[in-house]
């Protein structure tokens, strides 16, 4: 019986991608490596770290180490967040949701927890969760379900039992190799990538998800 409901968190409950995408372009020009949208686009929902080793390998840079530029784009995407940072549409509506269906709630995100802290308490939606988890502290992260599982875990809760939320490809995969029911909201440019067809269910917001589409995941 699905009980549970686990998120992840930027670019779906926080429109934190834009802001990943200019903070990592500041911070690798500082090491003369220039990326574009598109190349940043190539690594949305690995951990910061696999990110900068991935260019770290191609471009061979000097001056910063890898574990440096790690810290500098964690610190400003921060302060990013916390600036200019948004609520995606549907959070309140999302969270409410599940909270008056009595779910389980949990959040399985890739992103560090003192980044995972300060979005939650950017966007004042910390005690609606049950269980946070991060990826920085599993041996592996997205694509592989370790995060999912973790989370799960903590919550008492049998993966089978549970619906996973996620916006990226490498995020559903995650959520489907832990062997959750999986619905994925994808940003605009990205919706019709036909990878998606491996969800259960895919929506252009949040505020779609309704009792109608509980009741086709619960089949």
């Amino acid at each position: 019986m699905i009980d549970t409901v686990i998120f992840d968190m930027d670019g779906l409950l926080v429109d934190s991608e834009p802001l990943w995408g200019v903070a990592m372009q500041e911070v690798f020009a500082t090491v003369g490596v220039n990326l574009s949208p598109e190349l940043t686009h190539l690594t949305t929902g690995l951990r910061t770290k696999e990110v900068v080793s991935y260019w770290h390998n191609y471009y061979k840079w000097e001056g910063k180490s890898a574990e440096q530029v790690v810290n500098e784009i964690i610190d400003s995407v921060i302060h990013k967040i916390i600036a200019e940072g948004h609520p995606m549409e549907g959070l309140s509506y999302i969270l409410q949701y599940f909270r008056e269906k009595g779910f389980k709630m949990g959040l399985a995100s890739s992103s560090p927890l003192r980044l995972i802290n300060a979005v939650l308490e950017h966007l004042k939606i910390k005690d609606a969760f049950q269980a946070v988890y991060s990826a920085e502290f599993e041996e592996y992260g997205k694509p592989h379900p370790a995060v999912y599982l973790a989370c799960a875990k903590a919550l008492g809760s049998d993966p089978l039992d549970c619906i996973a939320f996620e916006d990226s490809v490498t995020g559903m995969t995650a959520a489907k190799a832990a062997r959750m029911t999986t619905v994925v909201v994808p940003e605009a440019h990205n919706r019709h990538d036909p990878r998606y067809a491996l969800a259960n269910m895919k929506l252009d917001s949040l505020l779609e998800f309704n009792d109608a589409k509980l009741s086709l995941l619960m089949k």
